[in-house]
């Protein structure tokens, strides 16, 4: 369910060339049960399991990934996280609604998916239903360290969720890289982006563990500002914010990647001699 965009006079679309946009961060408009860090990367729902809206505090630009990871889950609820883009700038919202589907949808200009592995896919006009409707398996890392979607190549590294350092965390990882958790597991890692085409309206794209689940959604206002919507709903408790590097990585992201790709598993990485910080961001990040 989504909203449809009324037509009109967009002007000119964004163009995916670009400058290295800026570090992610929630809108400090929210929900009423939400509570977010200091930093803007962390929001937590305190009670009950609606109220749970959060907005990216800047429009996304074209092929920026809004990356959360669920951090915590909270047991006896039915239902989980929600995702998707609006058109709507928070800030002029005159109450954030409880719900993002129906609530914020209602409003127009939205277009929010609950977050399930197949249906959120619409099919393209060149190409069979059928097929379109299935996802393809997502090459190991070290095979294919890009994901493309449409024009923009993002390295997959951070798109995918990984588990918590310890003795099994080589077997927990390759879960995540393949993709066969539920894709609201704990520390999965879900993302939200749109695409311009070239009439003037960008496909919105849902990526789960690196893993490009297709267009969700098409016509949307690509000359508008997008802003992403993440509803903190019912078994989903706790998301953060990962940041993501577009060019090329930076020195410490290529040394973590030789680090891990030299050891069995991350505890491994407490024995060898290098710096804490560097041994840290080589085992959590």
């Amino acid at each position: 369910m989504a909203a449809v965009s009324e037509p009109g006079d967009l002007g000119a679309p964004w163009r995916p060339a670009r400058p290295e946009p800026p570090p992610t961060r929630f809108h400090p408009v929210h929900g009423a049960n939400i509570r977010v860090d200091p930093s803007g990367t962390r929001a937590t729902r305190v009670e009950s399991f609606a109220h749970g809206l959060c907005f990216s505090r800047e429009p996304l630009a074209p092929g920026q990934v809004f990356l959360v990871e669920i951090e915590e889950k909270e047991l006896g609820w039915c239902g989980h996280l929600r995702l998707g883009l609006t058109a709507l700038d928070p800030a002029t919202l005159a109450a954030v609604p409880e719900f993002s589907l129906p609530d914020l949808v209602s409003l127009g200009h939205t277009w929010v998916f609950a977050i399930t592995r197949h249906h959120n896919r619409v099919p393209r006009e060149d190409r069979p239903e059928a097929e379109a409707a299935v996802p393809s398996r997502p090459p190991a890392l070290l095979v294919e360290p890009y994901l493309c979607i449409e024009q923009f190549r993002i390295p997959r590294d951070r798109l995918v969720g990984r588990s918590r350092p310890g003795l099994y965390s080589h077997l927990l990882d390759q879960l995540y890289e393949l993709n066969v958790l539920p894709p609201t597991a704990r520390r999965s890692r879900l993302g939200v982006l749109f695409c311009p085409r070239p009439d003037g309206t960008a496909d919105m794209h849902i990526v789960i563990n690196g893993e490009d689940m297709g267009p969700s959604a098409r016509g949307l206002p690509a000359a508008q500002p997008l802003y992403a919507v993440v509803d903190v709903f019912a078994s989903t408790k706790s998301v953060r914010l990962v940041q993501l590097e577009y060019g090329l990585p930076s020195l410490q992201t290529l040394c973590r990647l030789v680090i891990q790709r030299s050891v069995v598993h991350r505890l491994a990485i407490d024995g060898l001699h290098l710096p804490k910080g560097l041994k840290d961001f080589c085992k959590y990040e």
